[in-house]
């Protein structure tokens, strides 16, 4: 993929950065968030891939149990944020992804976070006074 730009293109960028900088970092962020979705839902998908035991499309002698499509589910990440997910599933409904544990929707280590969030408070509470 081949990206060209003009000068005066890539000036008016500039510029745009220069005057509001957050905004750059807030376009990068969105694009991290997107590029790790797709990341996450592409290796469950060659998860599904080796549980079926054949590529998308590819048929077997006896095949019984085929892919079915997928359903969208958000999970959250710390430091990157809530992403979106395509996770797939097969007809039987046998397949699990150990990728993003079923029924979680955050990370472990935001859970961790936010149990000590609390006893923080309360140890500055009781300096204070």
């Amino acid at each position: 993929m081949k990206l060209e730009i003009s000068v005066p293109e890539l000036v008016s960028i500039f510029k745009e950065i220069k005057e509001q900088p957050g905004q750059l970092y807030d376009m990068i962020r969105t694009d991290i968030r997107e590029t790790i979705g797709k990341y996450l839902s592409g290796l469950m998908d060659a998860e599904l891939t080796h549980f079926l035991g054949r590529k998308r499309y590819e048929r077997r002698q006896g095949g019984v149990n085929h892919r079915n499509g997928s359903y969208d589910r958000k999970f959250t990440l710390k430091g990157i944020g809530e992403v979106d997910l395509h996770v797939p599933r097969d007809r039987r409904g046998d397949f699990k992804t150990h990728v993003i544990p079923c029924g979680k929707r955050y990370e472990d280590t935001i859970r961790q976070d936010l149990c000590l969030t609390p006893i923080f408070a309360l140890l500055l509470t009781v300096i204070a006074i």
